[in-house]
């Protein structure tokens, strides 16, 4: 055997090794992650997967439905803010199709309209009228799909930190997501995304809040440690993809979008830039107010900011006053 020969076999027999290796740590990750987080709400089987969502207060109450944003769960919202509002709401969290412990069948049901679609499907099935849609990040631009789509069955939005436009390159801290191969998506995800994504957490983490510091119970109380599973990482790959290519074909909607509404953005959002993403959509009729101060994470970071804002929102809405309890 040639010396090329045996290096090639050494090199190919190290990174077998390494991807058995990891495949076995990923196994121990996720269930502990699941340990840490488990399932604690109800789920409902729609067309083309199962949404996952907790709810909250008096059904004869304004509904919110709150759709958290790219690789993130319900959890962001239970945090704090789901219990402030269920006060004086109705409050649905929901995991968006194929996070947390919702599902969703294949890759082209990321696509935008389709989680939009999925996400109408399941407040058909519970009977929802008129909710107020709060989306944070990607949850927003969801938020946005279901507002062009079916503008009649909705009151209003209230979104946080949207996505609404084409960002022209994706945010350095989400550029290992950028896989548009399917298989070698699934590969990674099932053998070296997850450990990385512990090993790389703390400096993933920090990226994302800045300039806010994360919470210390993050990784329970927040639903984090659900990003150690494999299908968090695929999900969020296929997210970013989709996102990318429906986003601005979205955009190009925006002037035919008739549900009312606004949006709350932090000033140093280091993921979305509030003049890219907030202030452009005022003239589609979205008011849009900038923290200063603030970052990227504010469902978790500016409760006391975000339960203002959606309140503010809730009581302007087009709600027919019958409905409003």
């Amino acid at each position: 055997m040639s010396t090329l020969l045996l290096l090639v076999c050494l090199i190919l027999a190290a990174i077998a090794v390494g991807l058995v290796l990891g495949w076995i740590q990923t196994r121990r990750l996720t269930r502990m992650g699941a340990a840490l987080v488990p399932q604690t709400g109800q789920i409902e089987q729609v067309d083309g997967g199962a949404i996952h969502y907790v709810e909250a207060g008096d059904p004869s109450k304004q509904t919110l439905v709150m759709i958290h944003g790219l690789s993130g769960q319900l959890q962001h919202f239970t945090y704090s803010l789901v219990d402030r509002l269920a006060q004086d709401h109705h409050v649905i969290a929901l995991d968006r199709p194929g996070c947390g412990y919702s599902t969703r069948e294949s890759a082209a049901l990321a696509a935008l309209p389709e989680q939009a679609r999925m996400i109408g499907a399941f407040l058909d099935a519970k009977g929802v009228e008129y909710p107020v849609l709060i989306g944070h990040s990607l949850g927003g631009a969801v938020a946005l799909a279901m507002a062009l789509d079916r503008p009649r069955k909705l009151a209003g939005l209230a979104l946080l930190c949207p996505l609404t436009h084409h960002m022209g390159s994706t945010p350095p801290v989400f550029r290992p997501l950028e896989l548009r191969t399917e298989w070698l998506r699934r590969l990674i995800g099932h053998t070296i995304a997850v450990p990385m994504a512990k090993w790389t957490a703390d400096k993933t983490l920090e990226q994302v809040f800045a300039p806010e510091a994360c919470p210390e119970d993050f990784l329970d109380r927040a639903g984090g440690a659900l990003g150690l599973k494999p299908q968090a990482f695929i999900t969020a790959s296929e997210d970013v993809v989709a996102a990318d290519a429906a986003i601005v074909a979205q955009a190009k909607r925006y002037a035919k979008l008739d549900v009312p509404g606004a949006i709350l953005f932090g000033a140093e959002d280091p993921i979305l830039l509030p003049t890219q993403h907030g202030v452009p959509m005022k003239k589609f009729g979205l008011r849009c107010e900038v923290l200063p101060g603030r970052g990227h994470m504010l469902p978790i970071t500016a409760p006391d900011e975000c339960e203002e804002f959606i309140r503010g929102v809730s009581i302007s809405t087009r709600v027919p006053a019958t409905l409003r309890g």
